[in-house]
């Protein structure tokens, strides 16, 4: 889509790990100088390559302490939308009885196929790519 006859450039972050190994959520885990996030840092740096949107898709219980942890600081510089990581949004037949934890990256991106219908870009929250990532 455009926007204003320029492309829509969407960022999307999957920030629905559970942290089991880490011992919590690691994508809220401050590590700046100043309490920022990893994920601060992409999204400086997607917003100055021309991302228009952030989607971060996250497990809907940690929706609340992600928006006031993350979405809020950066909601003034870029559009934030959520989408949730669900087990119960499988194509038929999957997860096999008793699994709880995410199919991974894969169904992480088809979480958001509903709010994501332009050009995007897919990142792990946890990881930190640099700028000439985002060029």
């Amino acid at each position: 889509m455009k926007k204003g006859g320029e492309i829509v450039m969407t960022l999307v972050i999957m920030a629905a790990g559970m942290g089991n190994r880490y011992g919590g959520l690691k994508q809220i885990d401050p590590l700046g100088p100043n309490g920022e996030f990893i994920i601060d840092y992409s999204i400086y740096d997607a917003v100055m390559a021309g991302c228009d949107r952030v989607v971060f898709i996250i497990k809907e219980e940690n929706y609340d302490i992600f928006r006031e942890t993350v979405g809020k600081r950066v909601e003034s510089r870029i559009k934030v939308e959520y989408a949730f990581q669900r087990m119960d949004d499988l194509p038929t037949g999957t997860p096999p009885d008793g699994r709880v934890k995410p199919w991974g990256t894969t169904q992480a991106v088809l979480a958001c196929r509903d709010i994501v219908k332009d050009s995007f870009m897919v990142i792990n929250a946890d990881d930190f790519y640099g700028r000439e990532a985002f060029a």
